[in-house]
């Protein structure tokens, strides 16, 4: 089954505006610094903020919310003004922030900069995917996400996003079956389609049918903070986690991959990060989030005797 798709319709020209400036080497510093601003009003508007009367402010996703009048008018500034002003101006006037803490935000931010720019890819949609996107100025950032009305309302608000929705075909209570069967159902599958997870329809754990561009690219940071999996009936991140796993050993460019795994506090995040992305490829990390560096192999499809 094909997956969801919506798209920004900002044409690609109008994208990612940056001030001008006479001499091309101001760019990188005139960048890391606006996104540094960014990354700093957040700790300040967090600290302001007590979490308790912000928590019910989320967003429904059964409907798609009109914009209030300052909603509106920062989502047409997008149209005329740089994207990291537009980002200080939103964190700095909204009431709902982002879910994670100060410092788990910032082992994500150091590695960005580090990198920037890069390719990042982001599992879930939520408050603080423009402030991802403007840590990675230049870059390729690009959001899937599982439900299709949350997509549509998120784009309305930052059209200068790039996001596709995406179906899974998983549930939690899933999760001991896929992962005591994974290697009768998943090593034995052979893809001709050059890469790992296109078109293996036969491994229920392999995200099969995302948008070609995300195939097509090798990604340095690989952000998994969705979909929902706190619920039974909800897709869970077994999948997810399994296919950036994949994605990382058949990493083609040299270098490693980045990966960023929130919720790790739930059992199911944990066992399939100690399955799939290794503990000896973590390198660190902070409250729920855990901090992996994965290196590419020889053959990324040969999984019969596991991962680490």
């Amino acid at each position: 089954m094909q997956p969801w798709v919506f798209k920004s319709f900002q044409p690609s020209s109008q994208r990612k505006k940056h001030p001008p400036t006479s001499n091309p080497r101001l760019l990188p510093l005139l960048a890391a610094t606006l996104a540094a601003t960014i990354f700093l009003l957040f700790l300040f508007r967090q600290t302001l903020l007590d979490p308790t009367t912000s928590a019910d402010l989320c967003v429904s996703s059964s409907s798609v919310v009109p914009l209030t009048p300052s909603e509106a008018a920062i989502a047409a500034e997008f149209d005329t003004s740089p994207l990291t002003l537009v980002t200080i101006l939103h964190y700095a006037t909204a009431r709902v922030l982002p879910q994670q803490t100060k410092g788990e935000i910032r082992r994500s931010f150091d590695v960005l900069q580090s990198l920037a720019p890069c390719n990042f890819l982001v599992f879930g949609l939520g408050h603080d995917s423009l402030m991802w996107d403007s840590f990675n100025p230049r870059g390729t950032t690009l959001f899937l996400e599982e439900d299709p009305k949350w997509t549509l309302s998120a784009l309305q608000r930052f059209p200068i996003l790039r996001a596709h929705t995406v179906r899974y075909s998983t549930r939690l209570t899933e999760s001991k079956t896929l992962l005591s069967s994974y290697k009768d159902n998943c090593a034995r599958v052979s893809v001709t389609t050059g890469h790992p997870l296109k078109g293996n329809r036969l491994c229920k754990l392999a995200l099969h049918n995302l948008p070609n561009e995300v195939y097509d690219r090798d990604w340095d940071v690989i952000m998994i903070d969705g979909p929902r999996g706190y619920f039974a009936a909800a897709p869970g991140r077994m999948a997810v986690i399994y296919s950036t796993a994949m994605m990382a050993r058949g990493r083609k460019r040299s270098g490693v991959t980045h990966v960023f795994l929130h919720d790790v506090d739930r059992e199911v995040e944990k066992q399939y990060a100690k399955e799939f992305l290794c503990m000896k490829y973590r390198v660190g990390g902070i409250r729920k989030l855990w901090h992996f560096v994965i290196p590419p192999v020889v053959n990324a499809s040969d999984i019969a005797h596991g991962f680490c």
